[in-house]
């Protein structure tokens, strides 16, 4: 034996690891593939890569094509490391799941509006000053008026609006 063998270790990779990260790597680029194109800029890929999925979602419809595009793109995810591309989809997902949540406060707020009326504007002033209070309270007014009247959510809809400008710079 040499001596400079012993520095050297040999790693073993097992034929059902090798298939698991071959699928985990397949995985990761379905989910790349299943992004709007906007989404998809601001995931760090190179430029094979993000050609390859730009054509697989262009022939998306054509289902042999689109299974051999599919395996191509699984084969080039095996040649990148996955971790800044994982890593920056977990950020996407993140942005997702905080814009769901600021939704879903607006649709409370305006709910809380149309059943407590001034107390809750109020309260939403209190918490958010910056909002146009003339424009909050008018839309609020007007968004009584429609749903008393029975006529289309014009208002209704510019109340959630104004919450949600508001949610959004906060």
């Amino acid at each position: 034996m040499h001596p400079q063998d012993d520095d050297e270790e040999i790693i073993y990779v097992s034929k059902s690891e090798l298939k698991r990260d071959a699928n985990e790597a397949a995985d990761l680029g379905k989910e790349l593939m299943d992004l709007d194109p906007g989404q998809l800029d601001k995931i760090p890929l190179d430029d094979d890569l993000r050609a390859a999925i730009t054509l697989a979602n262009r022939i998306r419809n054509k289902h042999e094509g689109f299974r051999r595009q599919r395996q191509y793109v699984a084969k080039l995810m095996r040649q990148v490391d996955h971790q800044p591309i994982v890593e920056a989809l977990n950020k996407l997902k993140n942005l997702h799941a905080q814009e769901t949540v600021k939704l879903h406060q607006a649709e409370q707020w305006r709910d809380r509006f149309l059943k407590d009326g001034n107390d809750a504007v109020q309260a939403f002033i209190e918490q958010y000053p910056g909002v146009d209070i003339q424009r909050l309270r008018q839309a609020l007014r007007l968004a009584l008026k429609e749903k008393a009247a029975n006529k289309p959510p014009k208002y209704f809809r510019e109340l959630f609006q104004i919450v949600k400008e508001q949610l959004t710079h906060q």
